[in-house]
């Protein structure tokens, strides 16, 4: 059975996954976690819940069924916008390959999915695949907390609240932590975005930090 989760900020569906044990790109080559992981927000709140770990663990083993890729189709028939990974990320060629098919069988759906997992050859390799579809935009994720920029044709980075950032800064903070009309990740002219850190355990990282566009 296919599951969706829906974040409050956000206005539309997505399907996610449980935090960290499916996130290959949150480890350094040395083991110690990327400091932008540090302060997961999908390792805090409402995401502590029982009944929120439940569905994304549920979808570690439900796609691998074979009915997954029809299932998903159908079940986007009435989407326009989707998010792929609101806490997890995309830990497998296979997964890849059949988020693909599903993106290739929906046009009609603007796909979003913010990921590290660019580090991974083989599933990078499908990742520029996705790129390549008009309505899929494929966020690499920065690392940084401090506004350090990744080389990709669409990324992301995190900056401290009080910045000189010189880009598309998300409204969210603004906006008691919602998107409202915003539709920037989903649009392919928005080169990168870059997101206000935000919690105790975010803010304390950043503090000492340089920023990277200083």
């Amino acid at each position: 059975m296919i599951k969706f989760s829906k974040a409050s900020k956000m206005p539309c569906r997505s399907w996610s996954l449980p935090a960290m044990k499916t996130c290959p790109g949150a480890k350094n080559r040395d083991g110690s976690t990327v400091a932008a992981c540090k302060g997961c927000y999908a390792l805090q709140g409402n995401y502590r819940f029982p009944t929120v770990k439940a569905p994304r663990e549920h979808n570690m083993t439900d796609w691998k069924r074979p009915e997954w890729v029809s299932e998903m189709i159908q079940e986007l028939d009435n989407d326009r916008y989707f998010r792929w990974f609101d806490s997890g990320d995309c830990y497998s060629e296979k997964l890849a390959l059949k988020i693909l098919q599903v993106m290739q069988a929906t046009p009609w759906v603007k796909h979003w999915m913010p990921t590290r997992s660019y580090k991974v050859p083989k599933i990078a390799k499908v990742l520029e695949q996705m790129s390549k579809l008009h309505n899929v935009v494929i966020r690499y994720s920065s690392d940084s907390i401090t506004g350090g920029i990744i080389e990709a044709e669409n990324s992301s980075t995190i900056i401290p609240e009080k910045t000189g950032f010189d880009g598309w800064i998300c409204p969210a903070s603004k906006q008691q932590g919602k998107c409202l009309k915003c539709r920037a990740c989903w649009d392919k002219k928005t080169r990168v975005v870059a997101y206000v850190g935000h919690g105790a355990a975010m803010t304390k990282n950043q503090k000492g930090e340089q920023n990277d566009f200083n």
